[in-house]
């Protein structure tokens, strides 16, 4: 499994948010909406140079928008399914948008079982003795062929 330190930018997200509860996930019906809807959002999307949009995120942050770790066994949070944008543009009416703050965080490469690969950035940042800093993102890179990653903020213990 593919796991890299790295430093994210602070960056913007244009998506369908919704809530996670224990015994609740919305984010197959939020990516049915957004991918619905894509339409919408498209020439906001950031492209590389290619003309790909740079990222489609499952951004989450705790309830206290705070983009702190999800709570109860990480189950309970905001989850918001979208494309990463400009940070000066608007989204659209029923959209919304969200900058997340640039971190510090381990990368961690989804190849089969996301709550495996979950489980492994987890194990590693204890590992490496830091803990989690912040809501574990995760990111589609279309010129990767859709490859999806984690990101892990993390900290020194």
């Amino acid at each position: 499994m593919e796991l890299v330190t790295c430093e994210l930018p602070a960056f913007s997200v244009i998506g369908i948010e919704g809530r996670a509860e224990p015994g609740h996930n919305p984010a197959p019906a939020l990516w049915e909406a957004a991918n619905a809807r894509y339409g919408e959002v498209e020439a906001l999307a950031l492209r590389d140079g290619t003309g790909m949009p740079v990222g489609i995120w499952g951004a989450m942050s705790d309830l206290s928008r705070q983009f702190l770790p999800w709570t109860d066994g990480f189950s309970r949070g905001l989850y918001l399914a979208g494309v990463q944008a400009p940070a000066d543009v608007e989204p659209p009416e029923g959209w919304t948008k969200w900058t997340l703050p640039a971190f510090a965080c381990l990368r961690v490469k989804v190849e089969g079982d996301y709550a495996a690969a979950f489980q492994a950035g987890l194990d590693e940042l204890d590992r490496r003795g830091l803990c989690l800093a912040g809501a574990v993102q995760d990111c589609r890179r279309p010129a990767e062929g859709g490859q999806l990653y984690l990101f892990f903020p993390f900290k020194r213990l």
